[in-house]
């Protein structure tokens, strides 16, 4: 793969974040009711630094889950025939909570799909809202994100990956191209 370009700096992503964390306790009228589920693997910390914002902002810190929507994809088949299932980890209810899934790129809605499915497989949340750091459209199910850091118009052909310093050693967003 070739970098084609430095979308967000580290700087750039904790600002995206902010914003975002702002617009999230905005939109449900503070946090009392809002609960966090990253989706693994890059959703997970991009919830945490929601959490984080969200007590800086509003003297509350929402609780953070994790999901994991292995199980519930539907191209399981063809990612593997021995697929890596890790823990769904989840230590609150999410029944009658204003739930604000997070992940890490937008793509063809299908991830925001499965973990739809695994959310309803907890509970029955009053609300169900998807947060991306990154929207690069493309979409195959009619799925939009409620809160965008960034929206990056891209070919089909392009990657974009987002780098977190706990698997990555950086933080910010680039975007690749197939070498030919």
């Amino acid at each position: 793969m070739k970098l084609r370009a430095n979308l967000m700096n580290e700087e750039e992503m904790m600002r995206a974040l902010k914003r975002m964390s702002h617009q999230i306790a905005e939109k449900n009228k503070g946090v009392e009711n809002v609960v966090l589920l990253g989706i693994r693997r890059r959703g997970v910390p991009l919830a945490q630094i929601l959490a984080k914002n969200i007590l800086s902002i509003e003297g509350v810190q929402p609780p953070v889950g994790i999901l994991d929507i292995t199980f519930y994809r539907d191209d399981l088949h063809e990612k593997s025939s021995a697929p890596v299932v890790n823990m769904t980890d989840v230590q609150f209810d999410v029944t009658g909570k204003d739930v604000v899934l997070v992940d890490d790129v937008l793509f063809t809605g299908r991830t925001a799909r499965a973990a739809l499915d695994a959310t309803m497989g907890l509970g029955r949340p009053s609300t169900v809202q998807l947060a991306v750091l990154i929207d690069r459209g493309h979409r195959e199910l009619p799925i939009r994100a409620d809160y965008v850091g960034k929206n990056v118009p891209t070919s089909k052909e392009e990657i974009v990956s987002v780098c977190i310093e706990q698997y990555d050693k950086k933080t910010c967003v680039n975007l690749y191209v197939e070498e030919e």
